[in-house]
């Protein structure tokens, strides 16, 4: 009986064991199971990490390429005149001041030049043809007419030689001359003054520049140091001082040289009538 008793114990215990173990494999896969699917729920999630990283890296790399494109935009190359302007500002007040009035004053005498010597200047030759014309038809005040209908040094020159028509020659030919040379003289008016200001800026420029130096130098013994940034700083405003006052200056000479070639011209034209009109009065006499 005992023994009997004691298989049947033994019995109940393996089937206890045995339901103990399929509870135990059943849980050990559930969690398993469990265990995956987390895993594939973090791969998924890295993998959603992953592309919005991607996405906010090439997000940073569009606004960094927009700051550069930006930053190109703002240092774009400065035109020549904006350019210009800053540096005038740079400099000193007072020596820049002056070679830009310098600058001024002399253009507005080259213009008063230019206007000029534009309204004297006319046709000479189309003019002379036709003062001969009359002269040959016996017209003298048709001739002395036309001369006064016209404007420059030309016309007023002959005009003056038609009034001495009846004088000799010679009389005729000193009046023509002392005649011609007023109207250079008149052609050459305010031209010195052109001179004045060519020579007037670029010596503004280079007292600038002395006075920029003598500053940087005793900036550098109030430091009682001999600093790049304070010598900088005084070399700057010399320089830039002579270089609007060189500019002015060529300026100036440009058109200075402009004038004289007109000048040149229109002197040329007054000789050339001149010969013309003694000719044109010689063969009016020998009629």
């Amino acid at each position: 009986m005992i023994k009997k008793t004691t298989k049947q114990k033994h019995k109940k215990m393996r089937r206890i064991l045995s339901k103990i173990s399929v509870v135990v494999l059943v849980l050990m896969t559930s969690s398993l199971v469990v265990m995956a699917q987390d895993t594939d729920s973090l791969k998924a999630q890295s993998a959603d990490t992953a592309r919005a990283a991607g996405v906010a890296d090439a997000a940073a790399a569009d606004t960094a390429a927009l700051s550069a494109d930006l930053a190109d935009l703002d240092e774009e190359p400065q035109s020549l005149h904006q350019v210009l302007k800053t540096k005038f500002i740079e400099g000193s007040a007072g020596f820049m001041s002056l070679v830009a009035l310098a600058l001024v004053l002399g253009l507005a005498f080259c213009i008063e030049r230019i206007i000029y010597l534009a309204l004297s200047e006319i046709d000479a030759k189309k003019m002379m043809k036709e003062i001969d014309a009359k002269l040959a038809a016996g017209d003298v005040e048709g001739a002395k007419a036309l001369c006064e209908a016209k404007r420059g040094p030309v016309a007023a020159m002959c005009r003056q030689g038609l009034l001495r028509i009846s004088s000799s020659a010679d009389s005729i030919e000193r009046s023509l001359s002392s005649y011609g040379s007023v109207q250079a003289a008149n052609l050459e008016k305010g031209c010195s003054w052109i001179t004045l200001f060519i020579a007037i800026a670029p010596s503004l420029g280079f007292l600038g520049t002395v006075i920029g130096m003598v500053m940087a130098f005793e900036q550098i013994q109030d430091a009682g140091d001999i600093s790049p940034t304070i010598v900088a700083s005084g070399m700057k405003v010399a320089l830039i001082t002579t270089i609007f006052g060189i500019i002015a200056a060529l300026v100036l000479q440009v058109f200075y040289n402009y004038i004289l070639s007109k000048i040149e011209h229109i002197t040329s034209q007054m000789e050339e009538s001149a010969i013309s009109l003694l000719d044109s009065i010689a063969r009016y006499k020998e009629r």
